[in-house]
């Protein structure tokens, strides 16, 4: 009985092992054909000579990974203020009672109406219209504006994630945090945020995923990111291999944020099941 046990596992993990190397012979075979499609195709020579050029490469990516410090002062400036202002967001439309409908109604109003604004509009009517309002004490950065269009835009959706983690606290936790004598926001601060912001860390880590590729739409309205160095030298060369540049720069920022994400997944997924809570 012993052996055939083993022999079933070992079966199993041989078939797992099969399964593995037939994916990833799969992958490697259509990677491959679609490389030679490309490379082969009759257009293919122009095509590399306009987005993968080695020298203007060299050239413009010193230059557009300076701009991209721009990218990241703008993320992590946005990062802090939009994490407090959506958790105030998602505290006032999770406060219960008739008292509290106006704070609940315009919390509601906030997050639907700023969740259906594109983001590149509200940059544009930020970034022009309020410095030309001439206001006195009032910043005329076009910088400072877009900032404040991406916090906006970001608060709205992730104060949304936020309220899911607050919902999904149990409320018996909340009636025992009340019964030891702690009140409503006592119980707020102490018990049912905590948990709150601990189950919902991967879906803020996918939001802020997105904020940093949206940090490239602030060029549309004059700063010098990446992107906008990108169109410089792209103007300077006639030639788009710095767009291909600044692509790179993005991607090998958010892909370790992604891997992060996938990890904590994983780790309250494991959590979840240790607990015995169904995932």
């Amino acid at each position: 009985m012993e052996g055939d046990r083993r022999s079933r596992i070992l079966g199993g993990m041989s078939g797992d092992a099969r399964s593995v190397t037939i994916a990833l012979a799969s992958t490697v075979v259509f990677f491959a054909v679609l490389a030679l499609v490309i490379t082969n195709s009759p257009g293919w020579p122009e095509v590399k000579t306009a987005f993968f050029n080695r020298e203007v490469f060299s050239d413009a990516f010193p230059e557009v990974l300076r701009a991209f410090w721009l990218n990241i002062k703008i993320f992590c400036v946005a990062e802090v203020f939009i994490l407090v202002f959506a958790l105030v967001i998602a505290v006032l439309r999770s406060l219960p009672g008739p008292v509290f409908f106006p704070i609940r109604a315009l919390a509601i109003v906030y997050t639907d109406f700023f969740r259906g604004i594109p983001t590149i509009l509200l940059i544009f009517i930020l970034g022009f219209g309020v410095p030309a309002l001439g206001l006195s004490g009032v910043p005329t950065s076009a910088l400072v504006w877009a900032t404040v269009a991406l916090i906006i835009i970001y608060s709205a959706y992730v104060a949304e994630v936020y309220r899911a983690g607050i919902e999904s606290v149990h409320p018996s936790q909340d009636a025992a945090a009340r019964s030891l004598g702690l009140s409503r926001g006592q119980s707020l601060r102490y018990v049912v945020i905590p948990q709150a912001v601990r189950r919902v860390v991967p879906p803020l880590l996918n939001d802020f995923i997105g904020l940093q590729k949206d940090t490239a739409l602030v060029a549309l309205i004059g700063p010098v990111e990446a992107f906008r160095q990108a169109q410089i030298d792209t103007s300077a060369t006639f030639n788009f291999t710095p767009y291909v540049a600044a692509a790179l720069i993005f991607v090998a920022f958010t892909i370790p944020l992604a891997r992060l994400t996938d990890w904590l997944n994983e780790r309250s997924r494991r959590r979840r099941l240790a607990a015995g809570i169904a995932p």
